[in-house]
């Protein structure tokens, strides 16, 4: 069994977290300034040291101190004799992220993995909107032309656009107002940097997972750029834990996480997202410890997070908050009335008045059960405080074990391509058929390698089989959040 982890101490007691429950999820919130940041990276820090892999976004630039040892901070060694625990210096394995590739090796997805709810929500579709745009990766997938970036999907939207009556009785209406506004809300998307997201070599979550030298290695997203376009941030953030739910294997209980995700400036996640969003996640949050997998949300304040979510957050971590405002007193409140409640302290008054690196700290014990909450001192971590220079930082990146596997986008042939093809290649008879819309919809031609494309009544066929047996949950889920079929990766 892994050791507990040490998280916080006070004159009279040890607080700790135990690793077979650290997959229940879990809460780090307080105002600016009290303290998160340096939680989070104690807890990355212990995380790894048992072997537990951990990715998190560095919102603010100040996490990639992990990947060095710690010493000279002399608010840290006060705080380390305060608390009676001798200062090690000791990094993390690390590798650097970033979705623009110029703090770390690029993340990439495909469009098609990305899914039409999700690419909605970075556009900002209404419902109608997102209803055309499944209807493209609908058409997209029973063509077999694969959406890989930004460019493919692009044209496929103006094929369909253009071709909009022929489809209409396979396919309902297709409105060529909402094409315009989905291919508008593109061309801002790209305009934000977010064409070096989409595309080829896709991330290989594998790559998340990694363990060195007995240490989980800490994936470190660059965020501070990403921040300044909100949802998508908490839309790729999204998209990754439903990658992980969907292929990581189920584990039941094991004596520690498989990774344990940090999810920084949470409320990002469900501001203004749809109901059936928020359905989804609750519904992942829920399901995901199965796969190994601990989710903590960091954030301001426990209002940030629905109710239904809040509750499945067992180990907590309350920094101080401020009540200059009736909306600030009732978010004390609030927090107060989530941690388990102990005689001796009043929870509400002292939240309050909580030194910076201090908090009320309640874990889960053996039993799964929150223990009282306890005002403690969060041990700091034993790597460096504050970030690592650009050169450190680069040397890290050169040196990285995936150094090189990402860094050169492949364009391979798929719908933008296949589209240019047909639309300069010359009229010619036809050998079976004189309706290029039936051959594209049903099979006439082998897009996929030269593979006949199946049409719409064997792709609902088999879509029906599909969804039958014990991939049932999981094909629904992916249905949501990954391509509108649910089903086979596009690559």
């Amino acid at each position: 069994m892994a050791s507990p982890l040490l998280v916080a101490r006070n004159e009279k007691t040890s607080l700790e977290l135990l690793p077979a429950l650290a997959n229940r999820h879990g809460l780090i919130t307080g105002a600016t300034g009290t303290g998160k940041t340096v939680t989070l990276q104690a807890l990355a820090q212990r995380f790894s040291s048992i072997g537990v892999p951990v990715f998190m976004a560095d919102v603010k630039g100040d996490l990639s101190g992990l990947a060095k040892p710690g010493g000279g901070n002399p608010k840290v060694a006060e705080r380390l004799k305060q608390l009676k625990i001798p200062a090690v210096g000791e990094p993390c394995p690390v590798i650097f992220w970033d979705v623009f590739g110029t703090s770390g090796h690029p993340v990439r997805a495909t469009v098609s993995d990305m899914g039409p709810l999700l690419l909605g929500r970075m556009l900002n579709l209404n419902e109608t909107q997102e209803g055309v745009l499944a209807l493209v990766f609908k058409i997209a997938d029973d063509s077999g032309l694969l959406l890989l970036d930004l460019k493919d999907l692009r044209a496929m939207l103006t094929h369909v656009g253009d071709h909009a009556a022929e489809f209409k009785t396979s396919y309902g209406n297709i409105a060529t107002a909402s094409i315009g506004t989905i291919q508008r809300g593109l061309l801002a998307l790209e305009g934000q940097g977010a064409a070096k997201f989409f595309g080829e070599p896709m991330l290989d979550f594998a790559d998340l997972m990694q363990v060195r030298d007995g240490k989980g290695v800490v994936s470190i997203l660059a965020a501070e750029k990403l921040m300044g376009t909100p949802k998508l941030y908490s839309t790729f953030l999204l998209w990754m834990l439903s990658e992980l739910f969907e292929h990581l294997p189920e584990v039941g209980d094991p004596e520690k996480p498989k990774l344990v995700f940090f999810f920084d400036e949470a409320h990002l996640l469900f501001d203004e997202a749809p109901k059936a969003l928020l359905e989804k996640i609750e519904q992942m949050v829920r399901l995901i410890r199965s796969k190994g997998v601990g989710v903590y949300f960091v954030t301001q304040n426990p209002l940030d997070l629905p109710e239904s979510v809040l509750g499945q957050l067992g180990n907590r971590v309350q920094h101080a908050l401020r009540a200059f405002t009736p909306k600030d007193q009732k978010a004390v409140k609030t927090a107060a009335d989530t941690l388990r409640p102990n005689p001796k302290l009043k929870a509400e008054r002292v939240i309050t008045e909580l030194e910076v690196g201090e908090a009320l700290v309640s874990l889960l014990d053996e039993k799964g059960r929150p223990t009282i909450v306890e005002r403690a001192f969060v041990v700091p971590p034993s790597s460096q405080i504050g970030p690592l220079n650009d050169a450190e930082r680069a040397q890290f990146v050169r040196t990285s074990p995936v150094a090189g596997k990402y860094e050169n986008a492949i364009d391979r042939e798929s719908a933008y391509e296949k589209l240019t093809q047909r639309t300069q290649a010359k009229p010619a008879e036809p050998e079976h058929s004189s309706n290029p819309v039936s051959d594209i919809l049903f099979g006439k031609t082998g897009p996929r390698g030269g593979r006949q494309s199946q049409g719409v009544l064997e792709a609902l066929t088999k879509s029906a089989a599909r969804s039958i047996g014990s991939e049932l949950g999981r094909q629904v889920l992916r249905g949501i959040l990954g391509s509108v079929l649910g089903g086979t990766r596009k690559r």
